[in-house]
């Protein structure tokens, strides 16, 4: 990276899975670097759902690196999910006509449930199979599969966890780590975030807020989504050998059925 920017530059690793982002900075300057980033970048930026974009350069060997502006603030909290500013920004981004279209040029079909289900049963390992629960959410999952189908498809994050929001000093927020991005049920989306963050008898008033009604199909996709994404969290918590967070989601999911 240091040839990229100069010498001048103080440049560290952020972290992640990939090993691929590093944080920059020389004087007032700050800039979040990130190698292969999906052109799908730009417009995240252009639409204000990520830190500006500030530049894109690609590399004698074929690498492309971003830089976006680097903004103190802070993740949001669990409690902070119940906002108004998240609910309208989970609105913009499922209402969004340029990001749908930029998705849609980078050859990603609209994903439906039985995919979904599939991809899932073919990481669920015999063991993890096995477990009581999990056999008795794959037989919600098949029994409600015909009933979770909606004409509706939008750009859906995938993985709204509290981490992934960037709340900045001047109060602008911030979805960031779009590689799981995906076009589809915005239920995908709002399952997981109403189930893990905001407590029921407060979906109605939330729901109000994002500009969408509570009925009982929406209950149901969201309650069949979040199944089968608890299913996967569970094999990758086992995979890791992470097993008190595996049976924290075995828990989950023994309640949510």
């Amino acid at each position: 990276m240091e040839h990229i920017l100069g010498q001048e530059w103080e440049i560290v690793p952020a972290g992640g899975a990939t090993g691929e982002a590093f944080f920059a900075s020389h004087k007032d300057q700050r800039l979040f670097l990130k190698r292969n980033s999906s052109p799908f970048l730009a417009v995240l930026s252009a639409e204000g759902i990520v830190p500006k974009l500030v530049w894109t350069k690609r590399l004698e060997n074929g690498d492309v690196i971003t830089a976006q502006q680097w903004l103190p603030g802070r993740e949001l909290k669990p409690p902070d999910m119940n906002q108004e500013l998240v609910a309208r920004l989970i609105k913009k981004i499922h209402r969004s006509e340029p990001m749908l279209g930029m998705l849609s040029r980078l050859e990603k079909l609209p994903i439906d449930p039985d995919t979904i289900f599939q991809t899932v049963m073919e990481e669920l390992d015999k063991e993890v199979q096995s477990l009581p629960v999990v056999n008795k959410t794959i037989g919600f999952l098949i029994e409600e599969a015909p009933n979770v189908s909606c004409d509706e498809k939008v750009v859906c994050h995938g993985d709204i966890n509290h981490n992934n929001w960037l709340l900045t000093e001047d109060n602008q927020l911030y979805l960031i780590d779009w590689d799981g991005a995906m076009i589809g049920d915005p239920a995908i989306d709002l399952g997981m975030l109403l189930y893990m963050y905001i407590p029921e008898e407060n979906w109605y008033s939330w729901l109000v807020m994002y500009g969408k009604p509570l009925t009982d199909h929406l209950r149901l996709r969201m309650k069949w989504y979040v199944a089968l994404q608890t299913l996967s969290t569970i094999q990758w918590y086992k995979n890791k050998e992470r097993f008190q967070e595996m049976e924290k989601w075995v828990s989950f999911l023994d309640e949510l059925l």
